[in-house]
């Protein structure tokens, strides 16, 4: 099988008509890994596969807007049909189990465990499903958050999660053949390094020498046209925007 990217939802920091938050699906190795689950994109990815046939679900980082979706996987997993065969394993900073207990008024997660089997992520975590490896890797936030790089069939595909500009970024995304990358801010307020400018994504991108950009995550302040534009001149190389429902061969 080889690796592709379905685009679930890009929109910051809240979902629009028509435009979940970040959600992608990633296939390859034989695995699916619903990557993100922002507001909408559990809608979204039942379009594009049965969810109870997920390997694995990899959160980068706890603010709604990429994982508030969970809650409604649940409804879905746990009490609407679509109870997978095995739990499927939750890769997500440590404290997503709790929050999910805590929607649901419970003192525990141990309601969930016929549905999701919770790991905590840390810088250098690695899981491996059928030929897909899923690797962490540490991410400058104002909250615990990681950015991914997948890898199969020698194909690779990194993503940026939220971030500021920092050296993870370009470690992660070294040499990726597709580079998934926010461009969420025009402009950074002053002593404030938590997302990237389109100058900052396309920056990273030609410094981490990947082969293309892929725009998302854009923020209130920007449309994703303009981001692209701008992220495009910073990198020199093939730039585009992520779009709702798009598939892209890594």
């Amino acid at each position: 099988m080889p690796l592709t990217l379905t685009v679930l939802g890009t929109a910051s920091p809240h979902p629009r008509p028509d435009l979940p938050c970040s959600g992608y699906l990633l296939r390859g190795g034989g695995a699916e890994v619903w990557v993100d689950a922002g507001f909408g994109t559990f809608a979204e990815l039942q379009r594009h596969t049965d969810p109870a046939r997920l390997d694995a679900i990899w959160i980068s980082h706890l603010h709604a807007d990429h994982s508030a979706d969970l809650v409604a996987a649940v409804y879905g997993l746990a009490y609407g049909g679509l109870t997978p065969d095995a739990p499927i394993p939750v890769y997500a900073p440590a404290g997503c189990a709790q929050r999910l207990s805590g929607f649901f008024g419970r003192p525990d997660a141990g309601f969930l465990d016929g549905i999701f089997a919770f790991q905590s992520l840390y810088d250098g975590h690695t899981a491996r499903h059928g030929d897909l490896t899923l690797a962490a890797h540490a991410v400058e936030h104002d909250v615990e958050a990681y950015g991914l790089r997948a890898e199969s069939g020698g194909r690779v595909l990194a993503y940026s999660g939220d971030c500021g500009p920092c050296d993870g970024l370009l470690h992660l995304a070294g040499g990726a053949d597709l580079f998934l990358c926010e461009a969420d801010i025009d402009r950074h307020r002053e002593g404030e390094q938590v997302h990237l400018t389109p100058e900052d994504a396309g920056a990273a991108a030609r410094l981490a020498g990947v082969r293309q950009l892929l725009v998302t995550h854009v923020g209130p302040t920007l449309t994703p046209e303009a981001a692209t534009v701008r992220a495009a001149s910073a990198f020199g190389g093939p730039t585009r925007a992520a779009h709702v429902g798009e598939t892209r061969d890594v």
